[in-house]
């Protein structure tokens, strides 16, 4: 344990195998229990990726999400040291200085960690991240002093293959490595998963701390994120872009094949001249909600505006509108491919993960690792 901070806190380094893994989710759930807990919770990351800016000053997007939400105060920059710009890397292998970025992220933590009984901290990547500018997650934790738990995606074999590569770079760095958080199995496989990777997993030593089921859910995009993620143009509707997305379809089909594929909360991908999808569209309602479409929303391909008087009904028709230049594969393509972040206004994603860690992590187990 690094002899620079207090050994009597508590430190957890959240790691995981893959990005998008639920490091996130994981830190989220666990600082919210935590406070139940303990008086004094506090969070950093210490490297981030994606990152907002805000009076020049750059942090990254979960920083923000665990103080807004938990309440955590203590300056946001320190919560987020260094945030990996354009050029970040380049630079740094043109002029290295690891010792720079040692000494921001150790002043921060102890900013950060001044009056806490616990701090969670969140990895970013697997364990090797970072490594090109000497920084590995790894690394960080050791100079933390800190303890480590790793987070995998659902499955037997590809989990335990990637959780016992990313644990023997902890080990070469000294880090103890608390257990594991099996995340996004789903719920039909819930408890053969869950007996095979631990099985699996403490025949090499390594302690599974929880199984958690997937949540589709915590996946949904809104349509304010999608434009926020994209360079599309909202047309109509401003006021319901907080809706979210649980189904895309692609409406390249005849109306009458269409109406087999709209559930409620889809979207709707079209070229702007496929009036006659739109309008079948319109007219879909949920079952017992006439005043209600099915579709959350739509967004118009190619460029192409569609007649006045479509316009009109879709203005009235209480769901925004989308126009995108690029073509309906395109389109798709680029909503498939989107990383879907809890944001503090997500209270019910929020609360989700909060029970899912309650419910399905051994806490104590955490505790006594520590």
């Amino acid at each position: 344990m690094s002899p620079e901070f207090a050994e009597f806190m508590k430190k957890i380094f959240i790691a995981a195998t893959q990005q998008n893994d639920g490091k996130t989710t994981a830190s989220l759930g666990l600082v919210c229990n935590f406070q139940r807990r303990f008086k004094g919770v506090g969070f950093i990351k210490p490297i981030g990726q994606r990152y907002l800016e805000e009076d020049g000053l750059k942090f990254d997007e979960d920083s923000l999400l665990l103080e807004e939400v938990c309440g955590i105060k203590g300056g946001i920059k320190d919560m987020s040291p260094i945030a990996v710009e354009r050029g970040f890397t380049e630079n740094y292998i043109v002029r290295p200085d690891a010792a720079a970025i040692s000494r921001r992220i150790k002043d921060a933590f102890r900013r950060v960690s001044k009056s806490r009984d616990l701090v969670i901290i969140e990895g970013t990547g697997h364990a090797g991240v970072g490594s090109v500018f000497d920084h590995s997650n790894a690394a960080v934790a050791k100079m933390l002093g800190s303890k480590a738990v790793i987070i995998s995606s659902g499955g037997v074999g590809r989990p335990i293959d990637e959780i016992v590569l990313n644990k023997a770079l902890f080990d070469k760095e000294g880090v103890k490595v608390i257990g594991v958080i099996i995340n996004k199995v789903l719920p039909e496989k819930l408890d053969k998963v869950k007996a095979l990777v631990k099985k699996g997993l403490e025949r090499k030593g390594i302690k599974v701390l929880g199984v958690l089921p997937y949540e589709p859910s915590l996946s949904y995009p809104s349509i304010e994120q999608i434009l926020e993620e994209n360079d599309f143009e909202l047309l109509c509707g401003r006021e319901f872009i907080e809706v979210y997305i649980r189904k895309i379809i692609v409406g390249t089909m005849t109306p009458r094949n269409i109406i087999r594929y709209l559930d409620d909360d889809s979207l709707l991908i079209t070229s702007g001249d496929r009036e006659d999808v739109i309008m079948t569209a319109l007219g879909c309602v949920r079952e017992g909600e006439k005043d209600k479409l099915r579709i959350s929303g739509i967004i118009l391909s190619g460029g192409i505006i569609p007649d006045q008087s479509i316009m009109e009904l879709l203005s009235r028709a209480r769901i925004p509108v989308l126009l995108a230049k690029t073509d309906t594969y395109n389109v798709a393509s680029r909503i498939h491919d989107m990383t879907v972040k809890i944001r503090p206004r997500d209270k019910h994603k929020i609360q989700e993960v909060v029970k899912l860690i309650k419910d399905h992590v051994d806490m104590e187990g955490i505790l006594k690792g520590m």
